[in-house]
């Protein structure tokens, strides 16, 4: 690392940390470091956690209650921590997203991030997009409150919005086989891109900017006069644009470059099994997790 570069810490793709962790976080920035446990070969690494070391924090969750009504981003921003959010915000679905808050109490907590942060602060991820069948029944999808959360997000003064569709992933087939008559449906490419010019097209007059994440086949096939550009959901170039400083903008090789994550680097301090998520959301992909 350049020593004039300080680091991003990522809080985190591998857990909810401000919807259940954030009285372990705040006791680490006490601490003054965070001991990383690789999650595949479990070397235990060293982070600093000084404002004169940390450029920013980006937190990530799907519940920002409880590090709401703990004033803990008044707390840190007081430190001297620059902070950065993804906030996923997807439809009502008990069936989906069992754990998380309804739908009102989370655009209220958008709400408040954007006033007492700033909107540019915040990046709205409605993520994943999900097609399922139960039983019989025609196909479903978590889309039915997008333009509620659209409107909303655009009022609060959301610029960004990150989206993908649902990964297939061996854990989740595991997991849905235990509920009678449920699956999960893939749509054809050429549906997922029918589907995300609609969107954009809805976010666009609200003025959204919309963005894929690890999306890459879609990308490819877009037309050229569409808008939708690829996520950087750790955007250090951003970071730096909003609060000075200097950061590598070098992409993270951790995640899936190739599937066109363009992530910049960052440290990300979760664990899958130290700090298991209770959201139980059924289409996760890290939940549970047999590596931390």
């Amino acid at each position: 690392m350049n020593p004039s570069h300080k680091i991003v810490i990522s809080a985190s793709r591998r857990t909810d940390i401000p919807a259940f962790y954030m009285r372990w976080f705040m006791e680490q920035i006490q601490k003054k470091y965070f001991e990383v446990i690789n999650p595949y070969n479990r070397h235990v690494s060293v982070t600093p956690a000084t404002p004169d070391m940390v450029h920013t924090i980006v937190f990530w969750s799907k519940n920002f209650g409880p590090f709401i009504e703990g004033g803990f981003g008044e707390k840190l921003i007081e430190m001297g921590f620059n902070l950065f959010f993804n906030f996923t915000i997807n439809s009502d679905s008990p069936m989906l997203e069992p754990n998380v808050p309804p739908l009102k109490k989370r655009l209220k907590q958008l709400d408040f991030l954007c006033n007492n942060f700033n909107p540019e602060v915040i990046n709205w991820r409605f993520d994943p997009i999900c097609f399922y069948k139960t039983n019989k029944e025609d196909i479903k999808d978590n889309l039915h409150d997008l333009p509620i959360i659209t409107k909303k997000a655009s009022k609060s003064g959301i610029k960004r919005c990150i989206t993908s569709f649902m990964d297939d992933y061996p854990k989740i087939r595991r997991r849905v086989a235990s509920i009678p008559g449920f699956s999960f449906i893939h749509p054809p490419i050429e549906k997922k891109k029918v589907i995300i010019l609609k969107i954009e097209k809805e976010l666009a007059a609200k003025k959204i900017n919309i963005y894929t994440c690890c999306e890459k086949e879609l990308m490819n096939i877009l037309p050229a006069n569409s808008g939708i550009k690829q996520s950087s959901c750790i955007p250090n170039d951003l970071l730096v644009k909003i609060y000075g400083g200097n950061l590598s903008f070098r992409k993270d090789s951790g995640q899936r470059i190739n599937q066109g994550c363009r992530c910049m680097v960052s440290v990300d301090i979760g664990s899958y099994s130290l700090h298991p998520c209770y959201h139980n959301c059924l289409f996760c992909y890290a939940n549970p997790c047999s590596v931390s």
